[in-house]
């Protein structure tokens, strides 16, 4: 698997978490989320500070995710995709 592909695994969407928003690694933490504190000025090692459960490798993937996103890529095929139960 190559090192995006890596990355955009990291990146789930589940209807059942709001509302099928795309989210970092299945938790409640949305990648808007991240690139809103990035946007308003905070740092990655602030955000990887104040949010420990976050890895700089999910960081990347917000970037890329936002990246193919702009570009018009179809990504959602190759972001996990988790049924409800």
């Amino acid at each position: 698997m190559n090192r995006e592909a890596e990355l955009l695994d990291r990146i789930t969407v589940r209807a059942d978490i709001f509302g099928g928003k795309p989210v970092i690694r299945g938790m409640r933490f949305v990648v808007e989320h991240v690139l809103e504190m990035l946007a308003s000025g905070d740092s990655v090692e602030t955000i990887l500070s104040e949010y420990p459960i976050l890895e700089p490798e999910d960081i990347q993937a917000c970037f890329l995710y936002a990246h193919r996103s702009l570009a018009g890529e179809e990504i959602q095929e190759r972001i996990s995709v988790q049924a409800t139960s």
